[in-house]
Parts: structure tokens; sequence; C-alpha cells
């Protein structure tokens, strides 16, 4: 009787220990990430290099910088000034580390009855500076901006994977990216700020709840909530996405609890400790109060500022009229996104996300002119742009993109960083 000869479905998987195996794997994965990725990494920093060297070639024009304390928006150099405002806080954390305390003013200025203290500051940015640090050689100015740098490559793939699992459009995801890159408020992304660290978190957590990753999201979720307040949005989003799956019980129970009970443990933990060190267990919300006069209002402040941009007026709490107009503008676009965002019919978590965020931010009394930078983590309301410009062509597309590149280094750069208070 003849043999029957064997092939290669009928023989069992052989698993090799071999090394060069392992490598070719590797290898291959590492591939696929980038063929997946690689457009709208590449794409999003081609843009942001755009944006940041007009910039810092407008800060040497200007040179004010030079006339300016070094904490606040000066520096011996135009790329110091990305590392004052906050930035200079974040070094202070991972330099210092933390001193929580809730030290009164007698006689103050008018709502300032707390000195400030650096514990209104999250840590993780300041953290991952630190191990940046220590593990590079390089001081905290420079481990701040690589941490930015390559948290925002992060959040551009966070960003083309959300829009792609939705629109199931790679190209619109390569755009979102480069909306990103050029939004207002983007100059915070490589600066020594924790926006892009937040939105990279952000982006992949709503990513995982999309794709039914439970356990991933609420850990992801978890970590964001050691770097801003702002993910109590976020929180709040994949918390709300879990129950209705519970509901659903389409993922089973476990998962989507687990993801429940992960999501809050950063935030309460952090805001918990501070509490425990200063003896009050609302401390950082005092600080925040007191010492920054950052708190919710239920939009009071945010009215107050857009009644004063439109009446030509300054008599609102941190008044800098050019970013402040741009900030009405924000506002008043906002419903347009909203409502084309809706039409694409999101997933429960983004659109819990946006609105949460968008509330949080306008809901809070603050500096106004910031809007475009506390709505940086909204990057959702920039989907519905990137699927009307799919179907442009590639010369008119990178015309469009390219000149908002240039263009934000002015608005989403110079504009917040040197005419008003990032």
């Amino acid at each position: 009787m003849n043999a029957i000869r064997a092939v290669a479905s009928d023989v069992p998987e052989q698993r090799s220990g071999d090394p060069d195996d392992a490598a070719r794997t590797w290898q291959e994965r590492a591939r696929a990430l980038v063929v997946r990725f690689g457009p709208a990494v590449w794409c999003y920093a081609v843009l942001k290099l755009i944006g940041f060297t007009v910039f810092m070639k407008l800060l040497s024009f200007a040179g004010a910088y030079a006339t300016k304390p070094a904490r606040f928006g000066g520096g011996a150099n135009p790329w110091d000034v990305v590392a004052s405002w906050d930035g200079w806080w974040y070094q202070q954390v991972a330099q210092f580390g933390y001193h929580p305390a809730l030290v009164p003013i007698p006689n103050g200025p008018v709502g300032f009855n707390v000195e400030q203290n650096s514990a209104a500051f999250f840590p993780l940015y300041p953290g991952l500076m630190r191990l940046t640090s220590d593990a590079t050689g390089l001081g905290l100015y420079g481990a701040g901006m690589l941490v930015s740098v390559v948290a925002s490559l992060f959040a551009a793939a966070g960003i083309y994977a959300v829009v792609e699992k939705l629109t199931g459009d790679a190209r619109s995801g390569v755009i979102a990216a480069g909306i990103w890159a050029i939004a207002p408020g983007s100059g915070a992304e490589w600066a020594v700020y924790s926006d892009s660290l937040f939105v990279a978190l952000a982006a992949w957590a709503c990513y995982c709840v999309m794709t039914k990753q439970w356990v991933a999201a609420g850990v992801i979720t978890l970590v964001a909530g050691l770097n801003r307040p702002t993910s109590a949005a976020l929180i709040g989003a994949v918390g709300l996405a879990a129950l209705v799956e519970l509901y659903r019980r389409e993922s089973g129970v476990l998962r989507p609890l687990t993801a429940m009970l992960l999501a809050p443990l950063g935030l309460l933990g952090y805001v918990g400790w501070v509490g425990w060190r200063t003896g009050e267990w609302g401390g950082y919300f005092r600080l925040q109060h007191d010492a920054w006069l950052h708190y919710f209002d239920w939009g009071q402040g945010t009215w107050h500022a857009i009644r004063g941009v439109l009446l030509g007026r300054s008599d609102y709490p941190f008044a800098f009229p050019l970013p402040d107009l741009f900030a009405t503008l924000i506002v008043l676009s906002l419903p347009m996104l909203i409502v084309l965002l809706i039409r694409l019919r999101p997933p429960l978590v983004l659109t819990a996300y946006t609105l949460a965020t968008i509330v949080s931010v306008l809901g809070s009394l603050g500096i106004f002119g910031n809007v475009s930078r506390y709505l940086l983590p909204a990057f959702p309301l920039f989907i519905a742009l990137a699927v009307g410009m799919r179907k442009l062509s590639l010369p008119v597309l990178a015309t469009v993109l390219g000149t908002g590149a240039v263009a934000s280094g002015w608005y989403a750069g110079y504009v917040i960083f040197e005419l008003g208070v990032p």
C-alpha cells in the first residue's frame, strides 16, 4: 500500500526554542506595527515638527523670552519657554519630590488663600521624567521633552487606531492624527507638560474598550488617573461603557467588572494620598481652589469670560485678549463638532468621554485662554473632520495640513506660551 504523503496542514506545529526564530518573530511583529501605524505617526511628526519650528522662530524673532523670568515664560534660549510655567513645577517634582502642605496666605490676593504647592501636579509625568533622566543621563528638561515627544507619537498611533476602528478607513485615521498635530493648544504636546502622555493613555484606553479588552482598558485608565485630574472624564466613560457591557453580558461579568473597579484607583489613590499628607481629606481640592483658583463653578467663569470677550471687556479673572478670543471661537464651534461626531454614531465610550471632557473644561473656573489646551484630550471631535477630508487628493491634503502646521506655530504655540499663560 502506498504511503500517503503528509502535507503541512497535517503536521502539528513545532515550536522552536531557537533564538533566531524568536528574533524573526519579533521582527515580523515590529514590521507589522510599522506598516500599520507608520503613516499616521510620520504624518503627525512632520506636521508637529513644522509647527514647533515656526514656534521657535517666532520666539527668537520677538525676543521677549529673554526679558522674562525663567519660571514665567522666559529663559536663556527660545526653547526654554516650553519648560516654564507648569514645566517648572514638573521639574521641581521630578527633582525634589512632594511636600504636600496647606499654608495659608495672610492678606493675599483675592481668591488666593493658600500657597501654591507641587502636590497639585500628578506624579506620573514627573516620575517618568526622573526615570528617563536617570536612565539616559539627560537633564530633567531634556528628559521631560523626550517623554512628551515619545508620548505624542504613541498618542498619534492611538488616535489612528480609534479612528480606523470606528470608520474602517485607514486614511481617516492618518488625517485625524495629523489634525491633532495642528489643533488649537497643540503647542503643549512638545513641551514639559503632561498633555501628550494623557492623550496617549486616553486614546488607547478608548481603543481597548472598543475592542473589548476590558482589563487592559481598566489598567490604562488607572495609570491615566496618576497623570491628570481630567482623567475623571475617562474614568467615567470607561466605567459607563463597562456597566452597559455588564447589562448586555456580551463579555461576561468578570472582565467589565474588573475594568470598572480598576479605572478609578489611580485618581482616587493620589487624591487620597494628598489629603492624608495635608491632614485634610479634601486637601487636593482645597489646593486647587485656594492656591490656583481652579475649580468647578458650573460654567460661571466661562460665561463671564465669553461675555467679556464679546463685549470687549477684561473684567473677568485671568484675562488675556488674544488667547481668550481664540478660546471663544473654539467654544462657539463645539456644537457643530459635537453634532458631526454624533452623526458618525461612535461607541458609547467615545461619546461619553468627549462630552464629559467638554463639560469639565467649560464648567470649571480657570485661565479661559487655555480652553484650547484643556480640550486637547477631546480628540474624537476631530474624527468627523478627518472623515470629511479623506476624499481630498494628496497634494490638496498636504497643502491644507501643511498650512495648518505653519499657522499652528503661532496660534497653538506662540499665542498660548507668550501672549497668555499655558
